[in-house]
């Protein structure tokens, strides 16, 4: 699905409210003068307050991104793609890899469009 790049300075959150950090995962590529995110590239997220019955706490700590470009590479890695702010293009994830929903983005770049 085309969309525009992803970069490290994207705002997005879990599910909950809870901001991502992403750290560069290639220092090459730029767009708006951040790196772009590839495939590699981590998004974890710290201090979610989500808890399921019982109590059990499942807070969301990382983020799998699953919307990749076919045509754009960086480094023989695909960029990561988001068709704009809203619900995110992948899927927050618990300690123990249990789906907590998708992220929200808040801010995404608009000027470079991938396939």
């Amino acid at each position: 699905m085309p969309g525009f790049l992803l970069h490290v300075n994207a705002v997005i959150q879990c599910t909950h409210g809870v901001p991502a950090v992403q750290p560069p995962a290639q220092g090459r590529v730029f767009v708006m003068g951040q790196p772009v995110a590839v495939q590699s590239s981590q998004f974890t997220v710290a201090g979610c307050p989500f808890t399921i019955p019982g109590p059990k706490p499942q807070p969301c700590m990382r983020i799998q991104w699953a919307n990749v470009a076919g045509r754009v590479f960086v480094m023989g890695q695909p960029v990561l793609l988001q068709t704009g702010p809203g619900p995110g293009q992948g899927i927050c994830l618990s300690p123990e890899q249990i789906p907590n929903g998708p992220p929200i983005v808040s801010f995404v770049q608009s000027r470079v469009f991938g396939m």
